[in-house]
């Protein structure tokens, strides 16, 4: 079966810095997988080169096998990828339902096997998974708490119907119960088939999510590790991460 998403030999720069070193990994559909790292190992610049959003890139990038190394962000999006930044990017002046309202459908192909894009997720849909949105659906995003945007930050990215979720340290600072909320909801979206590569600095957070774990360093891929392997390679990654 064609992979979700395949890395192979990727390099990637920002103007002169050579950031990316032969990344390479495979994320098969419905998988949630996770890029554990010490700040600086790469891992949000993986994130940034599927897009397109790093200086010069090389190698080979294949969303459901259709090469996108040479596209520019937007065609990659249509591919039916939904990236959700750090930095969140919610429109402060607007209400959360007009955050909602604002990304478009995401149109064509959602696969190289020819078949159609799921249908994006209705605002009822968004509200029943994010029942906090609901409460909050007329407030401005500056009124929203941190954990409430980064909710908003996810739902928003569900409303253009992409099926493959791009997610940066989405547990970053926020309370536990939102953390869990978070959590829930990564669950919740892998049961209905979407897969979803999570950037995360919060294991606690990310372990009993993921189906495998790759550890990064200095912009390489050092290790990868199946959820079955987590216990018995917990002392190794103590070390490469100082959990």
């Amino acid at each position: 079966m064609t992979a979700a998403l395949e890395l192979t030999g990727v390099q990637a720069w920002y103007g002169e810095s050579h950031i990316l070193h032969d990344v390479s990994f495979s994320v098969a559909r419905g998988e949630v997988v996770t890029l554990l790292g010490r700040n600086g190992a790469g891992r949000t610049t993986t994130l940034r080169a599927i897009m397109g959003l790093t200086g010069a890139r090389s190698g080979s990038i294949k969303v459901d096998g259709v090469e996108a190394i040479s596209l520019p962000t937007h065609r990659i999006a249509h591919l039916g990828i939904g990236y959700c930044p750090e930095e969140r990017g919610i429109f402060s002046a607007l209400s959360t339902e007009e955050n909602l309202m604002l990304p478009p459908r995401l149109q064509g192909n959602g696969s190289g096997a020819g078949q159609p894009m799921s249908a994006a997720m209705s605002v009822d849909e968004i509200y029943a998974m994010f029942p906090n949105l609901y409460e909050r659906r007329h407030s401005q995003g500056t009124r929203l708490s941190g954990g409430e945007q980064q909710m908003l930050a996810v739902a928003r990215i569900l409303r253009t119907g992409a099926r493959l979720l791009l997610l940066d340290e989405i547990s970053e600072g926020l309370a536990p119960v939102i953390v869990q909320a978070l959590a829930r909801t990564i669950l919740t979206l892998k049961e209905r088939g979407y897969t979803i590569v999570m950037v995360e600095q919060n294991f606690r957070f990310a372990a009993p999510l993921a189906d495998r774990f790759y550890v990064m360093e200095h912009g390489r891929i050092v290790s990868t590790i199946a959820a079955s392997q987590l216990q018995a390679s917990m002392p190794a990654l103590t070390e490469l991460l100082g959990v």
